[in-house]
């Protein structure tokens, strides 16, 4: 059987060490659209290394880009788990901060395959991820949802339900964020190398017109809205992230994030203009301070 699921649970975690510097951040902002003005101080706290802030979705790059020396994201080693990468889908990704991330530094990155629900027709993979400082104190937990399509079935656990409802009101805030047509081949320097998402030919092999925004990229535009626009630009107010992926953008497509907050739990819902309102992230939270 492709997935043993006694053996992906019972597998010790596979570690590695993450570092980063002041630069990978920039560069992670600048894939994300920041700077644009780059005369608005708020921007600037963005990507100048003076007073530099930095948005807790850089957790899900920390350690793969230019001073690692690694321009691929990390394998997923993942024993019990034998599928074809074609039947994969990255579904959904919620992020947990122990700690404000800091501008350069270290961690050690511990991986395990947290879950496995039978969804059917699809298996979902829960792989989670655990980030530590060199004094053993919390960072960030990361838990990513891996649609396998076709490999469902096997009498498992079908995982919990979560509910797609945002509140019967309208919005409190409407966050608009343009993508600029060059995004995808900035922000795949911090990371994901993917074809997908530059080269043209591939993108049509794989049923799009053109290259896509990578899903995480669409992922950290978000919260740096919410952050800007809700949070006062104080990314340390952000304790958790989690959406689904729904819908695939074209860099220069727009992202138009809906914010209904309550208390300190804030609703999210991120479409796209462009695609008459196409869901981009559904299923999304944040946990605020």
């Amino acid at each position: 059987m492709p997935i043993d699921v006694a053996a992906a649970l019972a597998a010790e975690p596979t570690v590695r060490e993450a570092n980063w510097t002041e630069r990978d951040v920039l560069l992670y902002h600048l894939g994300l659209g920041a700077g644009v003005n780059s005369l608005d101080p708020a921007e600037l706290g963005w990507v100048y290394e003076k007073g530099l802030r930095v948005l807790p979705t850089f957790a899900m790059v920390a350690g793969q880009g230019i001073s690692a020396g690694n321009l691929r994201p990390a394998g997923m080693n993942m024993p019990g788990i034998d599928i074809d990468l074609r039947k994969i889908l990255h579904g959904g990704q919620a992020l947990t901060l122990h700690a404000p991330i800091p501008m350069s530094g270290s961690a050690r990155v511990s991986s395990r395959v947290a879950d496995v629900w039978d969804k059917g027709k699809a298996a979902v993979i829960v792989l989670e991820q655990s980030a530590t400082d060199r004094d053993g104190n919390p960072l960030w937990t990361t838990r990513m949802q891996i649609w396998a399509r076709g490999e469902g079935g096997f009498g498992g656990d079908a995982g919990p339900e979560v509910t797609t409802a945002v509140p019967e009101r309208a919005a409190d805030r409407v966050l608009v964020s343009p993508t600029s047509t060059q995004q995808a081949l900035v922000y795949r320097l911090s990371a994901d190398m993917n074809p997908l998402h530059a080269d043209p030919a591939f993108a049509q092999m794989a049923g799009f017109d053109r290259p896509i925004l990578h899903g995480l990229a669409s992922y950290g535009m978000v919260c740096k809205a919410v952050v800007d626009g809700v949070l006062g630009a104080d990314p340390a107010r952000v304790r958790s992230y989690s959406v689904r992926f729904a819908g695939s953008i074209y860099p220069g497509e727009t992202i138009e994030t809906s914010v209904w907050q309550d208390g300190d739990r804030l609703t999210l819902l991120a479409t796209c203009p462009e695609r008459d309102g196409g869901p981009v992230l559904t299923h999304a939270t944040m946990e605020i301070n």
